[in-house]
């Protein structure tokens, strides 16, 4: 899961010139925390001044940023709401178009990701301009663009590439939802939008309808035995299958689809990489595959090992891929809105599983492989 949600993910590193201090996290004192699962982040009144706070921007991290946010210009801090603003993974587009903000966004790098056709004809027609390709940004563009902010993330601290937009005066915060290790603490950072734009009450609303379609979900799956055993993954490298750990974010989808994983109780919040015979010793029976790595039909897959047609999933046709549903230049809707509507993919797994639970529900992000 962790290596398909990256392929839509722009690796940048994003400097930020608004008011930050960075302090060790056990001396972050926190006052009227607004944030329930995500941990990443938090948004604080604190002696009159909102602060949003930034836990974790990336992987290592050991510091916190704080940014003061104020509705009149003030030196050393950011104004909301922003008028225009870029970002720059395809997971932040959802989120400002539940906000109806996709206007606001004024450019995107290598926006043939995008598969949203709101936001892909705003790119059509100009209004979004294209930033820059993968692993850099056109700091001649951005500039020229002067948003009132950039969103980026950062993957560590060892990368400086963007200093002469900081050094610009250009508002740079990092996004690190991807380090959430639940679905709902994913789908929270629509608060993070919220505050940009001042819509903090709107994007409170939708987390809480996201939330609540999340978790009824997850007790209408409870609400039968827990029966279908799932695989998931695939042959990456050299022979070596990888698949989601026990304590896994895609892990966490398939205990609350209530279903048995064969691999739950595993340790690790990443992923597993166990040789083929494993595998196949322990998955050949498994009544369902969900995930099979970047394969698109049983044809590739039987292109690359000939032995997955042994396994049971295959036999009986019950390969689900979330990589077949594209927008019209081939980003994949899955990578770009399922870390914003959790409960669509929980459903999805539950109607694959379960189906008489969900009779009128239609797959949103997985399709059936043949």
């Amino acid at each position: 899961m962790k290596s398909l949600y990256f392929l839509n993910l722009i690796i940048v590193i994003l400097f930020y010139n608004c008011k930050k201090t960075t302090t060790n996290k056990n001396n972050n004192a926190l006052k009227n925390p607004t944030i329930t699962y995500a941990k990443g982040f938090d948004i604080v009144n604190e002696n009159g001044k909102k602060k949003l706070i930034i836990k974790k921007a990336y992987q290592k991290s050991n510091e916190v940023s704080e940014y003061i946010i104020t509705k009149t210009n003030e030196q050393n801090a950011l104004q909301v709401p922003v008028k225009n603003i870029v970002v720059t993974s395809t997971t932040h587009i959802p989120m400002v178009e539940l906000l109806n903000e996709e206007n606001s966004i004024v450019g995107f790098p290598y926006a043939k990701y995008i598969s949203s056709e709101k936001t892909r004809k705003l790119i059509d027609n100009g209004n979004i301009k294209e930033i820059g390709k993968e692993g850099s940004l056109n700091t001649e563009i951005l500039l020229e663009l002067n948003p009132d902010l950039i969103v980026g993330y950062s993957v560590s601290s060892a990368d400086n590439s963007l200093t002469t937009l900081k050094n610009s005066g250009i508002p740079v915060i990092y996004n690190s939802d991807w380090l959430e290790e639940t679905p709902l603490g994913r789908a929270e950072w629509i608060k993070f939008f919220g505050v940009f734009f001042d819509k903090e009450k709107e994007a409170d609303s939708i987390f809480k309808s996201i939330e609540k379609s999340y978790l009824d979900a997850k007790i209408v799956a409870k609400s039968t035995k827990k029966y279908s055993t799932v695989l998931s993954g695939a042959i990456m490298n050299k022979g070596i299958w990888n698949l989601p750990a026990g304590e896994s974010f895609v892990a966490q989808f398939l205990k609350d689809a209530n279903v048995n994983y064969l691999w739950e109780n595993t340790e690790g919040k990443g992923s597993l990489s166990l040789s083929f015979e494993s595998v196949f010793n322990k998955g050949i029976n498994a009544d369902f595959w969900i995930a099979p790595g970047y394969f698109t039909s049983k044809e590739q897959m039987l292109d690359s090992n000939k032995l997955y047609k042994d396994f049971k999933a295959f036999k009986d046709n019950t390969i689900y891929s979330p990589s077949l549903k594209t927008g019209k230049t081939g980003g994949v809707l899955y990578y770009e809105l399922a870390p914003t509507r959790p409960d669509l993919v929980l459903k999805d797994i539950i109607k694959i599983t379960k189906p008489n639970l969900l009779p009128n529900y239609n797959l949103t992000f997985f399709e059936q492989m043949n």
